[in-house]
């Protein structure tokens, strides 16, 4: 009896249950992932937008085949070009019809910025901002750009030997730029500001007393870039 006794007055709770596992948390580290997830957001979000344009594009052109517009000078008046080595200026008067043609049945063209600029040997001696204007669909427009002043040129040895050159041929190699920045128009749609840039490379005869020396001017194509 004493025996059994002994034995219940022992305590028994099973078999022991470990502690909990502590967390350390550094001070000032945060759970999230930070500037690598905000990184990757913003490229995904770049891509998508980039998506959405390119197919808004596609689907533009696939519906509408808009076609290129074309530009033309189609006349050139030089009745004045005249360098002065001791100086280095250049005396000039120029005049140009250039031709705007959009061939387009749906679109029509805000010209919101025209810059005509003009170029001999590189070197730049006239610019004129001309007066914007919207051009309608399946519509020419005729732009009449004047150059006429006095400007400061440097010319080195190689560029006197073109102009003397073409000085006495009668006829000057002239570059023509002009600087846009148009949105086209679709129904009410307008699209953003786009800045084409068109090339125009001449060979413009001097003109004295209303008479061409070496011939007339050939109506000239340009070239169309973005």
């Amino acid at each position: 009896m004493a025996e059994k006794q002994s034995h219940l007055n022992g305590a028994y709770y099973g078999p022991s249950i470990p502690p909990p596992a502590r967390t350390y948390h550094r001070p000032g580290r945060s759970d999230g992932c930070g500037c690598g997830c905000f990184i990757c957001f913003l490229l995904e979000l770049i891509g998508t937008i980039v998506v959405i344009v390119g197919v808004a594009a596609l689907v533009f052109w696939l519906i509408f085949r808009p076609n290129r517009v074309n530009f033309h000078v189609t006349d050139a008046s030089l009745t004045q070009f005249d360098f002065t080595t001791n100086t280095n200026t250049l005396n000039y008067n120029l005049a140009l019809n250039i031709n705007i043609r959009n061939p387009n049945k749906e679109i029509g063209i805000y010209y919101d910025n025209i810059e005509a600029s003009v170029f001999f040997e590189d070197q730049r001696f006239g610019t004129e901002f001309l007066t914007p204007f919207y051009q309608g669909h399946k519509n020419t427009t005729i732009l009449s750009p004047v150059f006429k002043g006095q400007q400061l040129v440097l010319l080195g040895t190689s560029e006197l030997l073109v102009f003397n050159s073409e000085k006495s041929i009668g006829v000057y190699y002239i570059k023509v730029r002009l600087y846009l920045r148009i949105r086209f128009k679709l129904g009410k749609v307008k699209t953003w500001r786009i800045k084409p840039k068109i090339k125009c490379d001449l060979m413009v005869p001097l003109s004295s007393n209303g008479n061409s020396v070496a011939g007339t001017f050939q109506t000239t194509k340009c070239q169309v870039g973005f």
